[in-house]
């Protein structure tokens, strides 16, 4: 009977996460909707990165409605995640986009919160990055896991001078990376040419 009863729990949380997954496309389709009908750009690119932000909690509850458990692959979120980007930006010069290296199983809490983090850096990477370039570049999105979680994010675009000014999207992943991970980012030069975000997560993230 227990066995059943664990069973019976674990479906349902999975049709939970199904559930919320799809209210949240819905969600992310209503956004793209009314971003289309907008004669703002600036209207216009605010609701195409809420929708971006949608899109990427979606994601981790698409894995969760797949997976048992709290814990789940982030690598395969990331792969998705890539995808929704590349598709979301689709009217921008894009590239290639790699990913390499390894996530590792990451609770759904974390999960939630880098993909947020996760999403706006590629995007950033691709609008100011290689997006800006006179010919095709490369974004790079590398994973280390060890004691911590060091993930990079590495553009071969015009990159900035001077001091860094952040937008909302970058002071969002600040606050999602220092307080809800706690852990640390660094925004960059590269020494050739480009930008590189640095994400080091100094916990457990499968206790």
């Amino acid at each position: 009977r227990r066995e059943n009863a664990l069973l019976t729990k674990d479906a349902t949380i999975r049709e939970i996460h199904h559930r919320v997954k799809n209210n949240l496309q819905t969600v992310a389709a209503l956004l793209r909707l009314q971003a289309r009908g907008s004669d703002s750009e600036e209207v216009k690119n605010a609701l195409e990165e809420a929708q971006r932000r949608v899109g990427a909690i979606a994601t981790v509850h698409e894995t969760l409605a797949h997976e048992p458990g709290t814990v789940i692959n982030f690598d395969e979120v990331a792969q998705r995640l890539i995808l929704m980007v590349r598709d979301m930006t689709r009217g921008m010069r894009q590239g290639s986009l790699n990913l390499t290296g390894e996530f590792g199983m990451l609770k759904s809490e974390h999960a939630t919160a880098l993909a947020m983090a996760l999403t706006e850096l590629i995007s950033n990477g691709i609008e100011h990055g290689i997006g800006l370039r006179e010919t095709a570049g490369a974004l790079n999105v590398n994973a280390k896991r060890g004691e911590t979680l060091v993930v990079t994010i590495e553009d071969d675009g015009p990159g900035f001078q001077g001091e860094l000014v952040e937008g909302l999207g970058l002071q969002i992943v600040r606050t999602i990376v220092t307080q809800d991970l706690r852990g640390s980012l660094e925004i960059k030069p590269r020494e050739d040419q480009g930008v590189i975000a640095r994400i080091e997560i100094p916990i457990s993230l499968e206790s």
